[in-house]
């Protein structure tokens, strides 16, 4: 009974007790706390990375399609031919070194 009387008198600074680990442990190791805005920041930086390569393969494949679209550059087309195809002239002799 004197526990019960203890708890019914303390109520209130229980309850600020309670009130002040609830916050806490949110504020650290909730889904919107500090250990979770830190793996979000990396992976915005990973993502950022990721982002800025795909846009610099992209420039390089746009410019290669200009080169074969608009107006065509004959020597790209040469080299396009050589590597993919294997080809080459009569008179040429092909050496594989991979």
């Amino acid at each position: 009974m004197k526990a019960f009387q203890i708890l019914k008198d303390k109520k209130i600074f229980f309850f600020q007790v309670f009130l002040t680990l609830y916050i806490g442990v949110n504020l650290i190791g909730g889904e919107r706390g500090l250990i979770s805005y830190f793996e979000k920041n990396a992976y915005g930086k990973i993502l950022h990375t990721k982002n800025i390569k795909l846009k610099n393969e992209l420039e390089i494949i746009e410019h290669k399609n200009e080169l074969l679209s608009k107006n065509i550059d004959h020597d790209y087309l040469d080299i396009l031919y050589r590597t993919k195809l294997k080809l080459g002239t009569r008179d040429e002799i092909l050496i594989k070194l991979k």
